[in-house]
């Protein structure tokens, strides 16, 4: 469930999907021990692709997503309880199926903090029986706030996870990343970006209405009274801060969001908010931090400073019912649901209580539960023949910057550097984290909950002053998904996505390659993409780059950015493709470079032709079926605005870039997906 909108500088870091990305019709049953014979067959069809999936009677270059997955794409149903339903959706149910077996069993041991943390969200009788009680302290806290003790209480309220104006954590400093630095970041809103309140459009329309509905719910659960009246005064106190955020793009900017000031440099930047109480209250003892929008922070304090103290607990109220939803009665989540599953991404019905209980453990005690999931279903052979898939793709980069025409010949240097500086994450931290502080109780879920969150803020305050953690991972091996970290120049891939249909050992090179070796490229390539370029090989914010460079490097940006601006989604609404660059050079450039270390892979011998297909077709074909995907129309819409991932079948899409996918499926002029050779988009 989305929850209301912190929007910080942007983090040193490009996943795969921001958002969970999103069933494989012909998944293997699970089996305890993952491990096969030599003679096994793939878990998918009969060299790793499904074939039942395709659409034959689409032509590739009218629509090569329709082409490969149409079939599956008309008979395969969302179920009740997902915004969309694909490849990445079936692993994470997978993954979510397997870590209920191992809480379960944890679950009877009276000693297992995963045990007594998974219990305490099952017990719903308990939940229900104690009803608003355990967060009463906290609201009359917010009910007797004055307008001198805003700030301490704000700072209590990052560190008991509760949103509110802003928000902010330590990571490295982009132009020093041997050093943590305080980041803060615009926040505020309930609705997920500004654009949902000042676009107009039908569907903003309906959304502002249902969003409004729900501050009127929150409010009467939370026993006020006039909640009609008051819901109406904070939208139109959120709708006025979005008016001074930074839009998306800005915000995604990691050379506009670097702003490096002193705490008496914010507070003359912001005035009408006492930022040294707030800043010291949560614990950051230096004086320097990084403002990512320093104007929306001018804009946000004055509206603050200005707005009646009523209004302001009002807020507060909302927002801590909303941030602790899911450990609340049911009532209190169910209106969450209502507006963040249902109004804003289509969900018609809430997870099923075991899920949750799942997804709360993993949540708070992520690396925990990862050391006995990575035990059973994460094969040693798995990783060691990751290795060599990773290894295999960085040597074809490294073999295409060599190559490249437009960059200079000291840059290349440098990139070729930054490359060879890559740390690789497979599977699992090497160092798991400690939680042996954080106390769990089995009978105390809001409990359980606010010390987990305060757990992890003093956790990441923590790093002020401390050298870099680099063994740490900033998702679980239970995460269908993988990131790349600019800051600290490396590429990570959970356990969980390295199964089929990305990665399957028993499959056709051509699948894997053209599943989990774009992936690997998609990953590797961040760190040249729009905004990981800008770091060098230590991981640091820099110019490194000639004039010459860059601008070649922004042609072939902006002619990516106008074949994806071009893509109307949905009635009316296209693609922003400034705001998808990066993800979309990631996938461009990780699809090209996969290929080439694909055919490297052959030893120079002519792959196969298996079931009428040749290689090549087969490696196409393997990167579309990781995108299987379908999407309700509400969440696709949000997607549109916030997701900085284009949608599954653009993603498909971009093979249209490289001519051996023309030479592939004889695609030929006048097809709806061709382009000239001059306007194919060629950066890496």
């Amino acid at each position: 469930m989305n929850r209301p909108n912190i929007s910080s500088r942007l983090m040193a870091t490009a996943a795969l999907g921001a958002m969970l990305l999103g069933a494989v019709p012909a998944l293997a049953k699970d089996k305890a021990a993952p491990a096969t014979s030599a003679s096994a067959k793939p878990q998918i069809g009969d060299f790793g692709f499904d074939l039942t999936g395709m659409d034959k009677t689409v032509q590739p270059g009218d629509d090569f997503y329709a082409y490969a997955n149409g079939t599956w794409a008309k008979n395969t149903p969302i179920p009740a309880d997902k915004s969309n339903y694909g490849m990445f959706t079936a692993l994470a149910d997978l993954s979510q199926k397997r870590t209920q077996e191992i809480l379960e069993a944890a679950k009877a041991d009276p000693n297992s903090m995963i045990g007594r943390a998974y219990a305490s969200y099952l017990d719903s009788a308990a939940v229900e029986a104690k009803g608003l009680a355990p967060i009463q302290p906290w609201l009359a806290k917010i009910r007797s706030v004055d307008k001198a003790g805003l700030a301490a209480l704000l700072a209590e309220a990052d560190r008991n996870g509760v949103a509110h104006f802003f928000g902010g954590y330590v990571g490295q400093d982009d132009k020093n990343p041997d050093v943590y630095i305080y980041t803060i970041g615009q926040g505020g809103i309930g609705m997920p970006d500004r654009d949902f309140y000042l676009k107009d459009s039908e569907r903003n329309t309906k959304l502002q209405a249902a969003y409004l509905k729900h501050l009127e719910n929150v409010l009467t659960l939370a026993g006020e009274a006039d909640a009609g009246t008051r819901a109406k005064a904070i939208y139109d106190f959120e709708k006025q801060i979005a008016t001074v955020h930074w839009d998306k793009n800005d915000s995604s900017d990691a050379t506009k969001v670097y702003n490096k000031m002193t705490i008496d440099e914010l507070a003359r930047t912001a005035p009408g908010f006492d930022w040294t109480t707030f800043i010291r209250g949560i614990g950051v003892k230096e004086d320097s931090l990084l403002v990512s929008q320093p104007s929306a922070f001018t804009g946000e304090a004055k509206l603050i400073a200005d707005a009646p103290i009523g209004l302001i607990r009002d807020i507060l109220t909302v927002r801590s019912l909303d941030s602790f939803s899911g450990v609340l009665p049911d009532a209190v989540a169910k209106e969450a649901f209502s507006f963040y599953g249902t109004a804003l991404s289509g969900t018609p019905q809430m997870q099923e209580r075991w899920k949750r209980a799942v997804d709360f453990t993993t949540n708070n005690l992520g690396e925990a539960v990862g050391q006995d999931y990575v035990a059973k279903y994460f094969p040693p052979e798995t990783k060691a023949a990751m290795n060599v898939l990773v290894k295999n793709v960085l040597a074809a980069l490294d073999t295409r910057i060599g190559n490249l025409t437009w960059m200079q010949p000291a840059t290349k240097v440098r990139a070729k550097k930054k490359l060879a500086n890559f740390t690789t994450k497979i599977g699992y931290p090497d160092r798991w984290k400690d939680y042996s502080k954080l106390e769990i109780r089995g009978d105390d879920l809001f409990g359980n909950a606010l010390r987990a969150n305060q757990f992890a803020h003093d956790d990441n305050i923590g790093r002020l002053g401390g050298p870099i953690r680099r063994w740490e991972w900033g998702m679980t091996p239970m995460e269908v998904n993988a990131y790349a970290n600019f800051g600290m120049n490396e590429i990570v891939f959970p356990a969980a996505i390295l199964q089929p249909p990305f990665f399957d050992p028993k499959a056709d090179a051509a699948i894997n390659y053209g599943g989990i070796g774009a992936v690997i490229g998609h990953e590797i390539s961040h760190h040249f993409d729009d905004q990981g370029a800008k770091y060098d090989e230590t991981g640091k914010l820099a110019d490194w780059w000639t004039p010459e460079d860059v601008k070649a490097f922004e042609a072939a940006g902006k002619a990516l950015v106008a074949q994806y601006d071009a893509y109307e989604v949905l009635p009316g609404e296209h693609l922003d493709g400034t705001f998808t660059l990066g993800e979309n050079i990631g996938d461009l450039a990780g699809l090209t470079i996969a290929y080439d270390a694909y055919k490297k892979s052959l030893g120079g011998k002519p792959a196969p032709v298996i079931d009428g297909l040749t290689g090549d077709q087969r490696f196409f074909l393997g990167w579309a079926q990781v995108w299987r995907r379908n999407y309700r129309e509400q969440n696709l819409a949000q997607r549109i605005t916030t997701d900085p991932h284009s949608p599954s079948i653009q993603r498909t899409w971009v093979s249209r870039n490289l001519d051996p996918w023309y030479k592939a499926y004889s695609v030929k002029e006048g097809q709806k997906l061709y382009l000239a050779p001059k306007d194919r988009v060629r950066i890496w």
